[in-house]
C-alpha cells in the first residue's frame, strides 16, 4: 500500500459517485433486502400457481387482479425480469463483499499476530502469570512443542527486554483459522447457486429471443406446422421443457411455456413410449409412475431402452428425462346421445379424447353444435360415506378411540370415509355457435350414493371456476336408465297424464262417490300439470316442485300450507307412479311391483322429474365403450447450472459448519528472565483471546493455564 496522497485537482468528479455506488453494492444491508425481496418474490410463486393460461387467473381473481397480476409477471415469478434482475444484483453484490473481504480475511489466516505488546495483554479478559524453572528460550520452545502437540499452530519471535537484547521471547499460537475460511465459503455459496440458478433459469431462453430473432408462439395446430422462429436448436446450452409422448408414438420436441404462449425445444433424440405403467392406492391417488421408453439418437440411430419413474430419471447426452405426470394420449370412446325432450331420437357418436364433432341443428333439437371430448377417466374413486348419526350413546363412549383419532399427522380425520371405485366417466364441452361452452361429467356405470336407489350421476358446470352440479337419474327395473326416459316422456304428453288421472282416482275411490271423485281427478290433474309444465310468475317461470311449492304459498292460508302439501305431494306421487305404469304398458314391459324397490325409484324419479327440467343441454351422453390409449408427460432439462449449485450447496454447509462450530482462538505467552532465584528462571504472562465468548473458552483457558503455566486462572485478574 503506498502512502503517498493522491492530488484532489487531478481527481475524477465520478470517482465519488462510483465508490459510493461499490459501498452501497457491497454493504451488508443492501444484500439483506435483495434476500428479503426474494423471498417474498419466491412466497408468492409457491401460493400462485404458475405459468397458468390467462384465463384461470381471469375466472379465479377477475379480470383486475388478473391484469395486475399479468403485468408484474407474477404468473412466472422466476423467470420475470426484475426477478433475474434482483438475483443478478445480489450476485454482484455477494462478490463485491467477498472480494473486498477475502483478503483481510486469508490474511488473517496466515498472521499469528506475534507483535503483541506486553501492555496489550493485561486488557485480556483470560489471563495469567507464573514463574517458571527454565529460561525465556527454553520455556518458551518447552510450550511451544506441548501446544504443537495439541494441534496448536505455533511461531516464536524473540524481542528485546529491559535485561538485555534478545532476552525475551513471544509464543504466539493459533487454532481454528478455518471459522474465518467459514465466512468466505459462505459467502461464496450464494454466488454459485444465484449463478447456478441464472444459468439453468430462462436468463439464456431470453437472450436468445432479445438477441436471436426468437419469439414465443400464441397459436394452435400442428408442432411441424411452427415456424422456425419459434423453435430453439438442439444445441441449446439449458433449458426445462415438458414432452406428451402417447403410448405405441415417439416425439423430440419438448415445450417450453412462456408466459405469452411457448417455444418448442428440438431435442438431439427422439422418445418412444412402449408402455406406461400406474398403480393407484385404494384412496385413488397415483401410487407408481413408471414409463418405459426408448431412446432413437438422431444422429447415430442408435436405440437405448430405459424405463423413468418418478425420483429415478433417464439420462442421455447430458440432458435428464423426468417423469413428470400423465396424460390421455388420445383414447377413442363411443358415446350415445340421449335426450330429455320429447322428438330428439337417440343417435351414437364417436371421437378421441381431444378431438371435436359437428353436430347438426336437426340432431340435437334446432340448434347446431361442437361436441368437444376433453377427458376420459377410467378409475374414479369417491369418499361415499353417509352423514354420521346424530345420536350419541354415552355407554359407548371410547376413550382411547377418542384419543387416537386426534393424534398423528395434521391431515388425519376422524371421519369414517367410505371409498369406492365408481367406474369410468367421460368428460366433454358442447359449444354453441356463438363460441359459449358448458363442460359436462358423465359417469359410464350407476353410483349408489347411500340411500339404497342406484342413480346415474350427470353433471355440468358454466365455467371452469365453479364445481361440477350433478343430475341424479334413478336406475330402472331393468338396470339402465330407459325407464326414467320413458316416464319424462310420459310426462310431456297431455293424454298419457290425463289416463293417469283417471287410474289413480279409481284406484284411490269408488265408484259411489262420484262427487269426491270430481274433486280428486281435477286436483290431482292440476297438481301433475303444474309439475310438468310449470307456471309463469313475475317473468320467471317455475317447474317442477318448485312450481308446486309457489302454488301452495299464493292460493292457501299459512296455517294449512303444510297439510296442504303433505296432499299434493301424496297425490302427485300416486299420479306418476300410474304415469310410470301407463309408459311401461305402452313398451310392452311387466307392471312394477308396488315394493320398496319401486319406492325408491319413484321417490327419486319425482326428485329429478323436477330437477331435469333445468337440465341446459337438449342432449346428453352416455359412455358405452372405450379404448384406453395412455401417455406420459416428462420433464427434458439440460442443466449446466445443476453442478454449480451442488457446489455452492456443499460450500454452504461447510461454511455454515465453519462459522456454527468452529471457534477461533488465539494464544500468548511473552516470557521475560525472572529478577528471582539469581536471575536463572523466567516470567511468563499468558493470554487467551476467542471469537465468541462462551463457558467453553472459560474452561479452556482453565486447561492450558494449568497445563502450560501450572497455575489456575482467576477470571478478571491475575494468576500468581
Amino acid at each position: 500500500m503506498s502512502d503517498a496522497t493522491p492530488d484532489a485537482s487531478n481527481a475524477s468528479p465520478s470517482a465519488p459517485n462510483w465508490r459510493s455506488l461499490t459501498e452501497l453494492l457491497a454493504s451488508m444491508r443492501f444484500a439483506i433486502s435483495l434476500l428479503t425481496v426474494i423471498c417474498i418474490a419466491s412466497v408468492i410463486g409457491t401460493v400462485l400457481k404458475q405459468h397458468e393460461p390467462a384465463v384461470n387467473y381471469v375466472n379465479q381473481f377477475g379480470p383486475f387482479w388478473a391484469d395486475l397480476f399479468l403485468s408484474l409477471k407474477l404468473n412466472s415469478v422466476y423467470s420475470a425480469w426484475w426477478f433475474l434482475l434482483i438475483l443478478a444484483f445480489l450476485v454482484v453484490s455477494t462478490s463485491l463483499c467477498v472480494a473486498r473481504h477475502a483478503p483481510k480475511y486469508l490474511a488473517d489466516v496466515r498472521n499469528y499476530k506475534e507483535n503483541i505488546r506486553e501492555k496489550s495483554l493485561n486488557a485480556f479478559h483470560h489471563k495469567a502469570q507464573a514463574q517458571l524453572a527454565g529460561a525465556p528460550h527454553d520455556e518458551a520452545q518447552r510450550l511451544g512443542k506441548m501446544l504443537v502437540s495439541g494441534g496448536w499452530k505455533v511461531k516464536l519471535q524473540q524481542r528485546d527486554t529491559q535485561v538485555g537484547p534478545g532476552t525475551g521471547w513471544m509464543l504466539a499460537a493459533k487454532a481454528g483459522s478455518a471459522h474465518k475460511i467459514g465466512y468466505i465459503a459462505a459467502h461464496s455459496s450464494i454466488v454459485l447457486i444465484c449463478l447456478g440458478g441464472l444459468f439453468d433459469g430462462d436468463l439464456v431462453v431470453r437472450a436468445q429471443m432479445l438477441l436471436g430473432g426468437k419469439s414465443p408462439y400464441a397459436g394452435g395446430g400442428l408442432i411441424s406446422e411452427v415456424a422456425p422462429e419459434h423453435r430453439l436448436s438442439d444445441r441449446n446450452p439449458t433449458f426445462r421443457g415438458n414432452l406428451l409422448v402417447a403410448e405405441g408414438t415417439q416425439s423430440s420436441t419438448a415445450i417450453l411455456n412462456q408466459s405469452d404462449g411457448v417455444l418448442l425445444q428440438e431435442l438431439p433424440f427422439a422418445i418412444e413410449l412402449k408402455k406406461f405403467i400406474v398403480d393407484y392406492y385404494s384412496t385413488g391417488m397415483p401410487k407408481l409412475f413408471a414409463s418405459d421408453i426408448v431412446i432413437h439418437d438422431k444422429e447415430t440411430g442408435e436405440k437405448k431402452e430405459a424405463r423413468v419413474e418418478v425420483n429415478h430419471p433417464a439420462s442421455y447426452k447430458g440432458i435428464e428425462i423426468y417423469q413428470s405426470s400423465f396424460d390421455d394420449g388420445g383414447s377413442k370412446v363411443q358415446l350415445q346421445a340421449r335426450s330429455f325432450q320429447p322428438g330428439i331420437q337417440p343417435f351414437m357418436v364417436e371421437g378421441e379424447i381431444g378431438g371435436a364433432l359437428k353436430l347438426p341443428a336437426s340432431d340435437i333439437g334446432g340448434q347446431a353444435a361442437t361436441l368437444e371430448f376433453t377427458a376420459l377417466r377410467v378409475l374414479n374413486v369417491e369418499n361415499l360415506s353417509g352423514a354420521a348419526s346424530s345420536e350419541i350413546d354415552v355407554r359407548k363412549v371410547d376413550l382411547k378411540q377418542s384419543i387416537e383419532s386426534r393424534l398423528g399427522a395434521g391431515n388425519k380425520s376422524n371421519t369414517k370415509r367410505d371409498l369406492r371405485n365408481v367406474g369410468p366417466s367421460i368428460s366433454y364441452k358442447l359449444r354453441d355457435a356463438s363460441g359459449q361452452a358448458r363442460e359436462f361429467v358423465n359417469y359410464m356405470l350407476p353410483v349408489d350414493t347411500g340411500d339404497g336407489q342406484p342413480v346415474y350421476l350427470l353433471g355440468v358446470r358454466e365455467t371452469p371456476a365453479e364445481p361440477f352440479r350433478y343430475l341424479r337419474v334413478p336406475v330402472d327395473v331393468e338396470g339402465g336408465i330407459d325407464g326414467f326416459l320413458r316416464l319424462r316422456e310420459a310426462l310431456g304428453s297431455p293424454e298419457l297424464r290425463e289416463q293417469a288421472v283417471q287410474r289413480y282416482t279409481r284406484m284411490a275411490l269408488d265408484d259411489k262417490r262420484p262427487e269426491l271423485s270430481s274433486q280428486l281427478h281435477q286436483s290431482a290433474l292440476r297438481a301433475l300439470t303444474l309439475f310438468a309444465e310449470g307456471d309463469s310468475r313475475d317473468g320467471q317461470k317455475l317447474v317442477g316442485l318448485q312450481a308446486i311449492s309457489d302454488f301452495i304459498e299464493a292460493n292457501v292460508p299459512e296455517a294449512e300450507r303444510a297439510r296442504a302439501g303433505e296432499v299434493l305431494v301424496r297425490i302427485l306421487n300416486g299420479v306418476l307412479f300410474e304415469l310410470a305404469q301407463l309408459s311401461r304398458e305402452k313398451a310392452a314391459l311387466p307392471a312394477m311391483q308396488p315394493d320398496e324397490k319401486t319406492q325408491a325409484f319413484m321417490t327419486q324419479a319425482v326428485l329429478s322429474l323436477s330437477d331435469v327440467q333445468l337440465y341446459p343441454a337438449p342432449v346428453f351422453f352416455e359412455l358405452k365403450n372405450f379404448e384406453q390409449v395412455q401417455a406420459s408427460v416428462f420433464q427434458v432439462a439440460r442443466a449446466p447450472g445443476r453442478n454449480i449449485v451442488y457446489l455452492g450447496c456443499a460450500l454452504l454447509i461447510l461454511g455454515v459448519f465453519a462459522m456454527l462450530y468452529i471457534r477461533e482462538r488465539r494464544i500468548w505467552i511473552w516470557f521475560i528472565p525472572s529478577e528471582q532465584d539469581g536471575g536463572q528462571g523466567s516470567r511468563a504472562m499468558m493470554a487467551l483471546s476467542t471469537n465468541r465468548k462462551t463457558l467453553d473458552g472459560d474452561k479452556e483457558f482453565e486447561q492450558l493455564s494449568g497445563k502450560l503455566l501450572g497455575t489456575p486462572h482467576e477470571p478478571g485478574g491475575n494468576a500468581a
